[in-house]
């Protein structure tokens, strides 16, 4: 009898211990997770049909021709095109511009609670205020900004045209918060960039460069000459060039 109660003891503890070890090191599923707002859903939600049910329809759907789905697009999309005043659109066009915020920031987080429980999607991170950025590596940002951005927005961020009416917005009213949101949700022409090409730190230098070129602050050489880059200086040399092979045109022909 003391042999099996031993055993049944036995049994017990390696059962229990079986499973809190598996508990402890078996990974939570990744199941999605409602939010926990439901005042501001609720109350995004009506912002949503009154300033966006038109063109993305009554469930997130998309309206051909007007706008896309929004479903899944996450909270920051909806930071980005709302904070920066491209939506509410005012006229359909090739591009939306930037222009002065519609919505309050209070209905723009509430929009975003709304839009973040319609199928999530990518969210912004807490600590992107401009005092966060101390810790970043502008030298580093700036590599990851002429590899990944530069080719559009220029060397500098001040922009540059595209295709069928459309450019790349220059950097120099973009804040933090905005720069990160726009590299997450991709709009108009723009790559998303998830964290696997590009992680929040690898982000947070590129801001960190963007700020440090469009600041006014970082022109070592003197003038920035409209901190286009390489194309103003090009411009001068090419004008000062023309000028002297005129001059040395003119002054052979008069010996001639």
């Amino acid at each position: 009898m003391h042999r099996r109660v031993a055993g049944l003891l036995a049994l017990a503890f390696a059962l229990i211990g079986t499973g809190a070890l598996y508990s402890f090191m078996v990974p939570e599923p990744q199941t999605a997770q409602a939010y926990h707002q439901p005042d501001a859903v609720r109350q995004g939600q009506q912002i949503y049909n009154n300033t966006c049910i038109t063109c993305h329809g009554a469930n997130l759907e998309g309206v051909r021709g007007r706008g896309p789905s929004l479903v899944g697009v996450g909270e920051a999309a909806v930071y980005f095109q709302t904070e920066t005043g491209r939506m509410p659109a005012q006229v359909q066009g090739s591009q939306e511009e930037r222009k002065p915020r519609v919505l309050q920031p209070d209905e723009i987080e509430k929009l975003m609670a709304f839009v973040q429980s319609r199928g999530g999607g990518p969210t912004l991170p807490k600590d992107l205020a401009e005092g966060d950025q101390s810790k970043a590596n502008p030298a580093r940002g700036g590599e990851l900004f002429r590899l990944n951005c530069a080719s559009c927005h220029n060397f500098t961020g001040r922009g540059g045209a595209l295709s069928s009416g459309k450019f790349a917005p220059a950097l120099d009213k973009a804040t933090p918060e905005e720069a990160y949101a726009a590299m997450l949700s991709g709009p108009q022409n723009m790559p998303k960039f998830s964290d696997r090409q590009l992680n929040p730190d690898e982000k947070k230098d590129i801001i960190a460069y963007v700020q440090s070129v469009t600041n006014g602050n970082n022109n070592p050489g003197g003038d920035p000459i409209g901190g286009l880059g390489p194309q103003s200086e090009g411009l001068i040399a090419f004008v000062v060039g023309m000028a002297a092979l005129l001059g040395i045109t003119l002054w052979i022909g008069a010996k001639a």
